[in-house]
């Protein structure tokens, strides 16, 4: 390649860069969904432009040329095979899920059912089985509000 053809080409792919730049990137991120990975799929875009131009390639639509080739470039990300890192998703506030929320999950949903046996109780069962289940209350509190002896309460709970 003679210094006029490298020069001619050099200003053919810096006026593309100035035109075209802003334009692609906006794409890669739409795509992407990350300014960081969709700017360097641009610049990827632009490098493999002037390898193409420096083999001797001719190129008809500057424009049509560089988004085809960073749509083959953004395919080619989704099908990389992508490292995640818990740190990063911690960041963005997912919280790793432990063993012991599948015990929480069923004594919720027993709690659920216990409700709704509670319900099919006579009156005077309903609410100290609500205080004690339910509220977390002590006999001693119970007995405080309902002013029955902790003794009768525990009676009743019992039953």
């Amino acid at each position: 390649m003679t210094p006029e053809q490298n020069t001619k080409q050099r200003a053919i792919l810096t006026t593309a860069h100035n035109d075209y730049k802003n334009g692609l990137n906006a794409h890669a991120f739409f795509k992407i969904h990350d300014h960081g990975i969709g700017e360097g799929l641009v610049q990827d875009t632009f490098m493999k432009t002037w390898s193409y131009l420096v083999k001797g390639g001719k190129i008809d639509l500057m424009k049509a040329f560089l988004y085809h080739i960073l749509n083959n470039l953004i395919v080619d990300e989704y099908r990389k095979h992508k490292v995640i890192s818990l740190d990063g998703l911690t960041e963005k506030g997912l919280e790793p899920i432990s063993n012991n929320d599948s015990k929480n999950l069923f004594n919720i949903l027993d709690g659920k059912a216990a409700l709704l046996l509670i319900q099919r109780l006579p009156k005077i069962y309903q609410k100290v089985m609500r205080m004690k289940y339910v509220q977390d209350l002590s006999l001693k509190e119970m007995s405080l509000i309902t002013g029955q002896s902790k003794n009768a309460i525990a009676v009743q709970i019992h039953r």
